[in-house]
C-alpha cells in the first residue's frame, strides 16, 4: 500500500480511533492475507516437540457495506481456532487495515489441550465514505494471517447521493497567550451546502491535528499550541475532502513569559572573633522576591535543617527582608549557615569563627609588713626641795 492511502482513508471520514491506529507506520500486507483462510499445521520442531496449530478466519463487517447517515460504527470480528499441546498456551494478535497499518499488539491466554476457538472483535467509527479491508495476523504461538474482510460506508440521508460541499472560503488567524505559553489558531470554513468536512493544521510544514466537522454554512474550528518553550513559525488550514483547499498563511511568535514572583536568599557569617568565652555571634541572611508573595524558608545550621519560616512581600517590585540566626560558642571553633528556599534553591554556606582566649591569671597583691612602733620611754621629774 502507497502511504497516501492513509490520506485518503482520513479524507473518507476514518475516527481518531482508527487514524491514530494509522499513524503508526506502513506495512507491506502479508503474502498470507491473500487467502480466504490460512492455517499453520503442527511440525515438530528440531527438538522433536510439537507445536501447536493455528487458523484464522476471514474478518466480517457488522455492517458490511452500509448506506446511511453518519458517523457509523462498524465492528468487525473474526475466529482464531488454536489446536494447544501445552496445558497453558498465550495466543498474541493484532488487526491489520487497509491503508498498511496495524493495531497494538493484544493477547489472550487460555489453559487446556485440545482444539480451542476464540472470537476476537475490533470496532471502527467512520464520518465519511470509505471501501477497504481489515485482516487479522496471529503473531504467537504460531504465525498465521486471515484473509481480507472486505467493507464499505456509503453516507447520506436513507443512502441518497448528498449536495457535494464546495468550500468558498478558508481562513486562519492565531491568538498568542504569552502568559501562558500558548497560542490558539482559530480557523473558519465556509461551505455551500451541509456535509462533513475533513480538515487538519499544518505548522511549519508539518500536521499537527486534524479532525472531522459538519459544516452548515460556516464553521469554526481550533487548535491550541503549548510548545512549553518559545516558539515561531507559521500555520496554515487545510481542507482535504470532500475537496481541497488551503487558507492563508498565519505567522505567529510564542514568547513564554514567566508571571511567577522570582525568589531569591543570601547568608552572610560573623566576623571573625578572638577573645573571651562564650561569646554569641550572629549570621545575617537577606531574603527577596519579586511581586506579591510568601516565601518559605528555613536555615540549615552545621547541615541541619531547621524549622521553617515565612517572608511575606506584599508590595510590587523588588523587595527584601533581613533575618538572621545566631551562634553561642563557649569553646574556639567554626559553625557554617545556609538559607534553603522552600521548592527552591539553598544559598551558600557562609562560616563563623572563634578563637577563645583564656585571660591571665591575677597575680596576688603582696600584704604589707607592719613594723610595730617602739613606745617612748618617759623622762622622770625631779623635784628639788628648797633647803
Amino acid at each position: 500500500m502507497k502511504s497516501g492511502l492513509a490520506t485518503k482513508l482520513a479524507a473518507a471520514g476514518a475516527s481518531a480511533a482508527m487514524l491514530a491506529t494509522m499513524a503508526v507506520g506502513m506495512l507491506a500486507t502479508p503474502a498470507a492475507a491473500a487467502s480466504g483462510s490460512s492455517q499453520a499445521g503442527t511440525v515438530a520442531s528440531a527438538a522433536g516437540k510439537p507445536k501447536p496449530a493455528v487458523s484464522v478466519g476471514t474478518p466480517k463487517a457488522s455492517p458490511s457495506k452500509y448506506k446511511g447517515e453518519c458517523p457509523v460504527g462498524v465492528t468487525f470480528s473474526s475466529k482464531i481456532k488454536v489446536k494447544a499441546v501445552k496445558s497453558k498456551t498465550t495466543v498474541a494478535y493484532r488487526w491489520l487495515h487497509g491503508d498498511g497499518s496495524k493495531s497494538k499488539v493484544k493477547s489472550f491466554t487460555f489453559r487446556g489441550k485440545g482444539v480451542k476457538s476464540f472470537t476476537v472483535k475490533e470496532k471502527a467509527t467512520f464520518k465519511g465514505n470509505v471501501k477497504g479491508w481489515q485482516a487479522i495476523q496471529v503473531l504467537s504461538p504460531r504465525g498465521a494471517t486471515s484473509a481480507k474482510g472486505k467493507f464499505s460506508v456509503t453516507c447520506g440521508s436513507n443512502g441518497d447521493k448528498e449536495e457535494v460541499v464546495v468550500p468558498r472560503r478558508v481562513d486562519a488567524d492565531a491568538w498568542v497567550d504569552e502568559g501562558n505559553c500558548q497560542a490558539a489558531l482559530i480557523g473558519r470554513i465556509t461551505a455551500t451546502g451541509t456535509r462533513w468536512v475533513h480538515y487538519r493544521w499544518v505548522v511549519n510544514g508539518e500536521v499537527v491535528d486534524r479532525d472531522t466537522v459538519r459544516v452548515n454554512g460556516s464553521r469554526k474550528v481550533v487548535h491550541v499550541i503549548k510548545p512549553g518553550e518559545n516558539f515561531r513559525g507559521w500555520a496554515v488550514l487545510q481542507v482535504v475532502g470532500p475537496v481541497k483547499a488551503s487558507s492563508n498563511r498565519v505567522h505567529f511568535k510564542i514568547w513564554c513569559k514567566d508571571t511567577s514572583p522570582k525568589v531569591w536568599a543570601s547568608v552572610d557569617g560573623p566576623s571573625f572573633y578572638a577573645g573571651t568565652c562564650p561569646t554569641t555571634r550572629t549570621f545575617t541572611g537577606t531574603i527577596g522576591a519579586s511581586g506579591r508573595t510568601t516565601v518559605k524558608y528555613r536555615w540549615i545550621s552545621d547541615g541541619v535543617a531547621g524549622d521553617w519560616k515565612y517572608a511575606h512581600f506584599s508590595g510590587y517590585g523588588s523587595q527584601s527582608q533581613s533575618v538572621s540566626d545566631s551562634w553561642t560558642a563557649s569553646a574556639s571553633g567554626e559553625s557554617k549557615r545556609a538559607i534553603e528556599i522552600y521548592g527552591g534553591p539553598t544559598t551558600g554556606t557562609a562560616v563563623g569563627k572563634v578563637f577563645c582566649k583564656h585571660p591571665p591569671k591575677p597575680t596576688p597583691t603582696p600584704t604589707p609588713t607592719v613594723t610595730p612602733t617602739p613606745t617612748p620611754t618617759p623622762t622622770p621629774t625631779v623635784t628639788e626641795t628648797a633647803g
